[in-house]
């Protein structure tokens, strides 16, 4: 696997990275890909372990051993075929992945593990470059119609998995472009959107028909981004398709039912990023959300948080903090206790670099009301844990000052009115209940109806929808067919 000693000789390089002082003023992606001898001797790095950790560790179990073996024998065209063997996005996933095969790397027991993603990266972007990422269009048609109700990833992965067999798919989207997380979630300095768009376009040369704007479901439960044209109930898609596949995301986020909370200039993450995106491709909007010259408060930790953070430090906030309910975690893990798992341990963004005031344990009391109905600060405590609580530290009290308030605190489950309308059953979370078994995998309680993603499993990654969607296509294949040729 690489380089015998590759991993004695080589330190972890990482990607070429554009300075936070000069990305801060502009959109675009700022992590470049690896030159060709760089990511040969990354991937030099890579232990003939015999038990490759890094593949149980990735979710849609990446075949990374031998692609970084290619790698560094520069033999690009078959690293890709490999790549894209279990993964159809490696676009995506190289660009705004955490990377947990990382932290399953045998490396990383004692040193630092190798640069999967950033090879992963420069894998599918020299593919592109070279002209290798093709259409594969399949020529014999099996005359069974598929409906995906969703177009993030795990609907992208499903619809090109089940095309490529030959049925005819149709991905319903009810925002004005397809995408769904990938295009009105992620902002577009982590994955810009013609890396989408592409994806789309080769699809749509697959036979995959996608029809934007049109929402599934009772009309009065319709939310979109852009123009809502067309709703259509389950009952008219079960009555023209053999087979539909709810991939529409975990969209419902955690409130915090405060006092002040109806205050305006107190938003959900997801009220305030889609804009920004869309002004990005060149719409023009009434009115947009935006931070300039406010002091922003993001209330969430995690990822969406760390979003809002690069987004509102893009469009001018005068200061920036960000709040978490739980204590900071520690700097490094005992990584004899959590190997190969994904570790607890503090992480710091690309956007936390780029400005950004933390802090930890602490609980949002109230929004305090400037005489006019907006938002101006917020009083909040510290808190200590306590079992398995986080509870109030008496006397504590402090208040930050707030013209923005950014609710960051993740997402329940999908929008209940969509189960509800199709009669789906839910599980204790209330997400679409389906199983993965190889028996019944992805189905629901509703004949020809199937869940995958976040509408399944929860609020999760980007690479575990994208391994949903793969599954749940073999599911739906072996379904419709009695047998299949696709990967589970």
């Amino acid at each position: 696997m690489g380089k015998i000693t590759g991993f004695l000789e080589f330190p972890r390089q990482p990607e070429p990275i554009e300075p936070p002082a000069d990305r801060k003023h502009h959109w675009h992606e700022f992590i470049r890909e690896m030159d060709d001898k760089t990511a040969q001797i990354q991937a030099a790095r890579c232990m003939d372990c015999a038990t490759p950790f890094c593949q149980n560790g990735c979710p849609v179990n990446n075949i990374i051993p031998d692609w970084n073996d290619l790698v560094y024998r520069a033999d690009w065209k078959r690293a890709l075929d490999t790549l894209l063997s279990t993964n159809n996005f490696p676009d995506f996933t190289g660009r705004i992945c955490p990377a947990p095969c990382e932290a399953a790397c045998t490396l990383n027991i004692a040193s630092t593990p190798v640069g999967i993603k950033a090879i992963e990266h420069k894998i599918i972007d020299k593919g592109w470059e070279m002209g290798w990422v093709v259409p594969q269009r399949c020529e014999q048609k099996t005359g069974k119609r598929v409906a995906i109700v969703g177009s993030g990833p795990s609907g992208m992965a499903a619809a090109q998995q089940l095309a490529r067999v030959g049925h005819a798919v149709t991905v319903f989207e009810k925002n004005d472009r397809p995408g769904g997380l990938l295009r009105y979630g992620i902002p577009d300095f982590k994955l810009e959107k013609l890396h989408v768009q592409r994806r789309i376009d080769q699809m749509r040369q697959e036979d995959v028909v996608f029809r934007t704007s049109v929402f599934i479901g009772n009309p009065g439960d319709a939310v979109t981004v852009g123009d809502h044209v067309e709703t259509i109930a389950p009952a008219e898609l079960l009555r023209d398709f053999d087979a539909v596949i709810l991939c529409t995301g975990s969209e419902t986020p955690r409130d915090l039912p405060a006092p002040g909370r109806d205050l305006a200039g107190v938003h959900f993450a997801m009220e305030f990023l889609p804009q920004q995106n869309q002004v990005n491709a060149g719409d023009k909007l009434a009115s947009q959300l935006v931070a300039t010259g406010k002091h922003v408060v993001v209330i969430g930790g995690g990822d969406t948080g760390s979003d809002c953070v690069g987004t509102s430090n893009r469009q001018g906030a005068q200061s920036v903090t960000q709040l978490e309910l739980m204590p900071q975690p520690p700097v490094t893990e005992d990584k004899l206790l959590t190997w190969p798992y994904w570790p607890l341990k503090l992480r710091t963004s690309s956007s936390h670099q780029e400005g950004c005031e933390r802090d930890w344990a602490v609980g949002t009391k109230r929004f305090n009301d400037d005489g006019h109905g907006r938002v101006k600060s917020i009083t909040v405590s510290r808190l200590e844990r306590k079992g398995m609580k986080m509870v109030e530290i008496p006397d504590t009290d402090f208040e930050l000052p707030a013209g923005l308030v950014l609710l960051a605190m993740g997402f329940l489950h999908p929008r209940p009115s969509l189960l509800d309308a199709f009669g789906i059953d839910k599980d204790a979370r209330g997400n679409a209940k389906a199983g993965v078994n190889a028996k019944d995998g992805y189905r629901t309680n509703v004949d020809k109806v199937f869940a995958a993603g976040d509408t399944r499993r929860g609020q999760s990654l980007v690479v575990w929808a994208i391994r949903e969607g793969r599954q749940a296509a073999h599911a739906v294949d072996e379904y419709l067919m009695g047998s299949t040729r696709l990967p589970r």
